[in-house]
């Protein structure tokens, strides 16, 4: 009589369950709030489990930044290369919010000061600098192509797009946006636009 296969008990699916906890916790209230005995008890499961699926603590950690960055290029990747780097700008700067808008633990993991670049392997700060590739390719191409303006290094004009990206998502997910100022979505479209136009070369 053939045996029946056991159930894994340490699978993806608890292993994205206890991400997506521990996510919320150290984005809500800090490095401190993270337990693994409380990440565990939450998930339903023991502290065997998280040590079976991450080593412990600083592995999970790293789990959680690897993730919420790999969700952002994944985002970045999906836009392609279009016929318009301008609107690949654009674009890219779209798909960065919706990154943000969906995952919004994981935004504060990458960009808060629960882990910092340097607690984490080189490769996963590799993974972290990939998501800001798209943004400099389609930058360099539109100088290339004549659309920016060329006496500034294609970097510091992608570091300034980024940094505007970066602060209007911020501003939305703290909910710090006035309600007057109308839906977060068109104020971003609107902004983003009319910030690639001031690198225009017109």
């Amino acid at each position: 009589m053939d045996s029946v296969p056991r159930k894994r008990r340490h699978d993806e699916n608890l292993r994205q369950r206890l991400l997506d906890i521990a996510a919320e916790r150290v984005a809500r209230h800090g490095l401190g709030a993270l337990s693994l005995r409380s990440v565990a008890a939450a998930a339903g499961t023991s502290t065997s489990a998280v040590y079976s699926l991450f080593g412990g603590k600083i592995g999970l950690l790293a789990a959680l930044h690897e993730r919420a960055f790999r969700r952002l290029g994944a985002e970045q990747a999906a836009v392609g290369v279009g016929d318009d780097p301008v609107e690949d700008i654009v674009q890219l700067g779209l798909a960065y919010r919706r990154s943000a808008v969906a995952d919004p633990h994981g935004y504060r993991i990458m960009f808060g000061d629960h882990v910092a670049p340097t607690d984490v392997s080189p490769e996963l700060r590799e993974a972290a600098a990939g998501t800001f590739l798209p943004l400099l390719d389609a930058v360099n191409r539109a100088v290339a192509a004549g659309r920016f303006r060329d006496d500034v290094p294609p970097a510091a004009i992608a570091t300034a797009l980024w940094a505007k990206v970066h602060g209007l998502v911020s501003l939305e997910l703290g909910q710090f946006v006035p309600p007057t100022a109308g839906d977060p979505a068109e104020i971003f479209e609107s902004a983003v636009r009319a910030a690639v136009r001031g690198w225009s070369s017109d």
